[in-house]
């Protein structure tokens, strides 16, 4: 997995072409790129950098809860959707002039703010939310619970070619704070092998395709478990592939890591139900990463 991953990093490097961005960043990227995973060789888990499953890990629960409200992860000390409510919080309340992005007054209302997420129901329903992203549209898509029906076709019709879910619900875009940029994926069954494709309409390289890896491996191996099936191997689509300009440096340093072996996961062998599958019944072993690598996130 990592050699894919390294290998991926020097292909925007070398082929990216540079681009203005959203967030006023830039980036250099490329469009379409693929990668697939064999399960059976180890979890991937990025190990040129430390990645951190305990975050990888609470999202994918909330995801499944159809949870779209930071309450769950701040009181889990997992921080990587804080920005977007942060921000919308500001703005909303006309304070971004007072506290420009990422200033020091930024972060010290910020850590008022995931207080008041924490310690107040009222703020935390009123400023929390993120609007209709992942889990809503996993768990209700206009009305449709996708998961749920995906888990019974697994089941019932294993060679279906309809075994999809979509987080890309058009009539909600709007509504997000941020749109899905892992939009959309697909399960296949061989040899009561358990894959998995997802497409990525928008991938940052550096920080969030390595997370987006584990947590969709992750999933596959929870969701073959339901199914009484084995994992088999998860394949990697992006679309817009890209690296921030504030991630070059970043990204250099780590091509020089050497790759180390790849870490074992297990589950609780008692819990079969993806729905019964808590934090503390998922387990990483033999992870033996490179120190992490830290580079600013793009709101």
């Amino acid at each position: 997995m990592v050699q894919q991953y390294l290998d991926l990093l020097k292909h925007v490097l070398e082929n990216g072409e540079k681009k203005e961005d959203r967030t006023g960043t830039g980036t250099l990227g490329t469009f379409g790129y693929q990668m697939r995973f064999d399960l059976s060789k180890g979890f991937p888990l990025l190990t040129t950098k430390k990645t951190y499953m305990r975050a990888i890990t609470h999202e994918l629960l909330w995801f499944i809860k159809g949870d779209t409200n930071i309450k769950y992860l701040v009181e889990n000390k997992v921080n990587i959707w804080n920005e977007w409510p942060y921000q919308n919080f500001l703005k909303q309340n006309n304070l971004e002039e007072l506290y420009p992005k990422y200033s020091e007054a930024w972060k010290a209302r910020m850590k008022e703010y995931l207080e008041q997420i924490k310690t107040n129901e009222e703020f935390a329903k009123k400023w929390g939310d993120v609007g209709p992203v992942y889990g809503k549209q996993w768990r209700d898509f206009n009305g449709v619970d996708q998961l749920k029906n995906t888990l019974e076709l697994i089941k019932q019709s294993p060679h279906s070619r309809r075994m999809i879910i979509c987080a890309w619900n058009p009539t909600q875009i709007q509504n997000m704070l941020l749109p899905p940029c892992h939009c959309l994926f697909q399960f296949n069954v061989t040899n009561k092998k358990l894959s998995c494709q997802l497409y990525q309409r928008s991938c940052d390289v550096f920080l969030g395709v390595p997370f987006n890896i584990a947590s969709y491996a992750l999933l596959t191996i929870m969701v073959a478990r339901h199914c009484g099936l084995e994992p088999g191997t998860f394949v990697w689509t992006g679309g817009d592939v890209h690296l921030y300009l504030n991630h070059l440096d970043q990204t250099r340093e780590q091509l020089q890591r050497q790759p180390r072996p790849l870490p074992n996961l297990t589950i609780n062998k008692d819990k079969t139900n993806l729905f019964d599958i808590t934090f503390e019944d998922i387990k990483v072993e033999n992870y033996d990463p490179h120190p992490p690598i830290k580079a600013p996130i793009s709101v």
